[in-house]
């Protein structure tokens, strides 16, 4: 069978045609290769130029002492008798909002501790099993991070230096889980939500002489009482501190917010120090706490002093420990949220708005009848004494009030 000349011609040009096809893909595709080894290699010289510039910015605000260990992101000085670092220092950037590096949890000595940091065994052993598996003996101590990895999570290098011991100091978990993970979303909100501002940020342990130790470790790094955090915010020209005790906290971030000055004084440290005289006066001096804690300027309040109530008298805190007691107590706070429910049923919430509230008090529709006023509009933005049995409802402090005689206006 002969095939006409005119459909072999047709055929070849197909067969060229389809040839041609793959190669310009081909092309296109070692094209993109190209450009995305292209992207990365600027995106790295972009991380090393933004670390560079953490680097700057940490030296022209100040340091607290001269002799400091600096790294990729963060500048430490390390407590060689404490086994840890004295103060941390790094910055919060913009770019932490759209960090994608995750924990890497690389564990180790930091390489730059000249008399040697504090390593794994100081924080807990391990053997392997049998069957390849390893088995835990704890100390009873969290390695807590002074500068957290999340703040770094915009940088690879600096997330993973973030491990290094001369990082970690001793954390009751309670503590290192609870407020103090609070407080460093808290401050990483705060940038997230202030377009184009970073945060200056120094952590540390209080370290004292006395300080127990971790007597299985084999450096025996010192466990702290305190730790404190202070925080600076040029854009805005505000500064903040914090001095938390290492155990588990109850009361809510604000009542452990002091200035920066406070901070200075327990520590002996000079934070900021190369700001001009009169702005780092006025900045450690001042103490703005709702401009930190947005939940203040929503109408939140700190809870009352419980050392300033009368005898028998107790904080929306301090209530929570008689949660399901059967006791009959007083409770005193703010009531800073009210509502009547969908069943006419009234709800004060006290110190901290819904869903944050320390303790509510409910009263049911059908007793509303016991009160002369409207207990919503009379009580609402006062300072009242609920007296009556503290029950757990939904893992929050409730007290059930039938009678107006239950209540008391705090003066």
């Amino acid at each position: 069978m002969k095939i006409p000349i005119t459909l072999c011609l047709l055929l070849l040009a197909t067969v060229s045609w389809s040839q041609d096809l793959d190669t310009e893909k081909s092309r296109i595709q070692s094209d993109i290769t190209a450009l995305d080894q292209q992207k990365q290699a600027l995106l790295d010289q972009l991380e090393q130029v933004q670390l560079r510039m953490i680097q700057r910015d940490l030296k022209a605000v100040g340091l607290p002492s001269e002799q400091y260990v600096l790294h990729s992101a963060m500048a430490l000085e390390y407590s060689e008798p404490h086994e840890q670092a004295r103060w941390v220092a790094h910055i919060i950037s913009p770019e932490v909002a759209v960090g994608t590096v995750g924990r890497t949890n690389d564990f180790r000595p930091d390489p730059l501790v000249t008399t040697g940091s504090a390593v794994e065994e100081d924080y807990f052993l391990k053997t392997m099993n049998a069957n390849g598996t390893w088995e835990y003996d704890g100390f009873g101590y969290d390695r807590g991070h002074l500068a957290p990895s999340a703040d770094f999570r915009w940088s690879a290098t600096a997330l993973s230096e973030s491990y290094f011991y001369s990082n970690m100091s001793p954390q009751v978990a309670e503590f290192n889980r609870g407020r103090w993970s609070e407080l460093e979303a808290q401050l990483r909100n705060y940038v997230e939500t202030h377009p184009g501002v970073q945060l200056y940020v120094v952590t540390g342990p209080v370290l004292e002489p006395d300080l127990p130790v971790i007597e299985r470790g084999v450096n025996k790094v010192a466990i702290p009482r305190q730790f404190f955090k202070v925080a600076l915010d040029l854009k805005n020209n505000r500064a903040i501190g914090f001095i938390m005790p290492n155990s588990r906290l109850t009361y809510p971030l604000e009542n452990f917010a002091v200035s920066v000055d406070a901070v200075e004084q327990l520590t002996g440290l000079d934070f900021f120090n190369r700001l001009p005289d009169s702005l780092e006066t006025t900045l450690e001096a001042s103490l703005d706490k709702a401009a930190w804690l947005p939940e203040l300027a929503q109408g939140d309040v700190e809870p009352l002093v419980q050392p300033g109530l009368p005898r028998n008298h107790f904080n929306t805190v301090v209530a929570g420990r008689y949660m399901g007691s059967g006791e009959v107590v007083t409770v005193c706070g703010t009531v800073v949220g009210s509502r009547y429910s969908r069943s006419g049923n009234l709800w004060l919430n006290l110190d901290k708005q819904y869903p944050n509230q320390l303790f509510s008090v409910f009263i049911r529709k059908a007793d509303l009848t016991n009160f002369s006023d409207d207990p919503k509009t009379e009580y609402e933005n006062q300072q009242v004494c609920f007296t009556g049995k503290v029950e757990n409802f939904n893992g929050t402090p409730t007290m059930n009030i039938d009678r107006e005689e239950q209540v008391n206006l705090y003066k």
